[in-house]
């Protein structure tokens, strides 16, 4: 078993079981370890701290699997901790709800694995290099902890080329799944493309912050701002509203946002899609004087990693300032970040300036996050990746 030797000091995020170790903190490798290959992380005295997964070519060397010397890495360890990840769901899903997220990454003690259920199909990423060793048996324990019918890959996150890995898409077990599967969410309905969707088909991060804006949506003319496949125009029409403009780039999204309203029986004639660029869009609406009064903003994520987060913070604030512009006073400005570079309080100080520079005051009224079948590990502060803020535009 090769072990990678800590350098002075840098053993103290281990030691508040934080699950990464990066390249900058190893002084040497004892052995000859391949990518994915299980290592044992020791501080520079030689003791021990953890076990983890090996990856050359990241600049996060290795992820921790373990922190118990006494564990073996193996089939039965995964199934383990994939069962336990299971289990941790059934009391957080309802009844009339088919589709959420398994298994959650390292927040889940499983790094780079994702899992997504929808209906009978689980739809899993293996995103790291340990994940990648394992895939077969972590694909096992997928399917013989959920029950599920058919297990379909889409290793094809960008991450993956940060680990040295090839995408890889395909069926792992079961039939091919279908051009679209239906899913059920709080009772209401949703056509999902596992095959080609973003992510593993759904936002399912999003659930109860749709069901947020259902509950506030009567009465309310809301313009849906990188719409997708109409996530939360289905919930605001459910819930009452007036009128629901969804904006996005993709037609393809679009037009089974269309179908999503129509499966639920909502009224067309309240629902409006434009394909265009929502900064340009907005701007635009700007010019024109239209004002809603709510704007939803969720945005694909603009800063990835740390390194990225001036230049997205640029972004987001540009965004916010022109959603501002289109809210009169009581109007709600419904904003997330998914970035994982970005904390809740430099978003917050972000929208809080595009107020400034809209010229608007304004006070958060609620503030939301991802689902708890996306837990937020207290060790890895990284999980809680899903920022949303509800800003009340004031009189000026």
């Amino acid at each position: 078993m090769s072990t990678l030797v800590l350098k002075p000091g840098r053993e103290k995020s281990l030691l508040r079981r934080h699950p990464w170790v990066f390249s900058g903190a190893i002084a040497k490798a004892k052995g000859n370890p391949a990518a994915g290959d299980t290592v044992a992380i020791a501080d520079n005295n030689g003791r021990f701290l953890a076990w983890a997964a090996y990856s050359p070519a990241s600049r996060i060397r290795a992820r921790v699997w373990s922190w118990k010397e006494s564990d073996l890495i193996g089939p039965g360890f995964l199934r383990e901790r994939v069962r336990a990840a299971v289990a941790r769901r059934a009391p957080w899903v309802s009844a009339d709800t088919d589709a959420y997220r398994l298994v959650f990454a390292e927040a889940d003690g499983v790094p780079g694995v994702v899992a997504d259920r929808y209906g009978d199909t689980v739809v899993a990423q293996f995103l790291s290099a340990g994940a990648e060793a394992w895939r077969e048996a972590i694909a096992d324990a997928l399917l013989e902890t959920s029950g599920a019918a058919r297990l379909y890959e889409r290793s094809d996150a960008e991450v993956r080329r940060l680990e040295g890995l090839l995408p890889r898409v395909g069926t792992l077990s079961g039939d091919e799944p279908p051009d679209r599967l239906r899913i059920a969410e709080n009772g209401l309905g949703f056509w999902v493309d596992v095959r080609r969707g973003h992510k593993t088909g759904f936002y399912l991060d999003q659930r109860e912050n749709r069901a947020w804006v259902g509950a506030h949506a009567a009465g309310k003319r809301i313009l849906n701002a990188f719409a997708y496949t109409g996530g939360f125009a289905v919930y605001a029409l459910a819930g009452g509203a007036a009128e629901v403009v969804s904006v996005d780039t993709s037609a393809e999204a679009l037009a089974l946002a269309q179908e999503n309203i129509a499966l639920n029986g909502l009224p067309a004639a309240k629902a409006a899609f434009v394909q265009d660029d929502v900064f340009h869009l907005l701007r635009k609406y700007h010019s024109e004087g239209q004002k809603f009064d709510m704007v939803i903003l969720d945005p694909p994520k603009f800063a990835p990693t740390a390194a990225q987060v001036k230049r997205a913070a640029r972004g987001y604030k540009d965004i916010n300032r022109l959603a501002f512009h289109l809210l009169p006073p009581g109007g709600l400005l419904v904003t997330f970040s998914c970035s994982g570079g970005l904390d809740a309080a430099l978003f917050q100080k972000i929208v809080a300036d595009a107020a400034v520079d809209a010229g608007v005051e304004a006070r958060i009224v609620a503030r939301l996050a991802q689902g708890p079948d996306h837990p937020v590990a207290l060790n890895y502060p990284e999980s809680a990746y899903l920022k949303g803020l509800v800003v009340e535009v004031g009189n000026s």
